[in-house]
């Protein structure tokens, strides 16, 4: 996991604004396609494949957040 280290913070925040957020009206899509996968409609490879794609940049601040934790914990 040592890829994430080179991605800034900074750069991951604005991926999730502006990628994993559009479009934004009249809802944002990464929205649109969960509240699809929790009611059983998002059932389209099409949508699945969509929600991946907005979901990714969400995913990869999960982690980067989590590799900066283990890293400022003593050993």
């Amino acid at each position: 996991m040592a890829w994430l280290d080179e991605f800034s913070l900074t750069l991951i925040i604005i991926a999730c604004l502006l990628l994993g957020l559009a479009p934004f009206t009249p809802e944002p899509h990464v929205w649109e396609k969960l509240k699809m996968l929790f009611s059983g409609a998002l059932v389209k490879p099409l949508d699945m494949f969509d929600l991946l794609l907005h979901a990714a940049p969400f995913v990869v601040l999960l982690l980067k957040l989590l590799r900066m934790r283990q890293a400022a914990r003593p050993r």
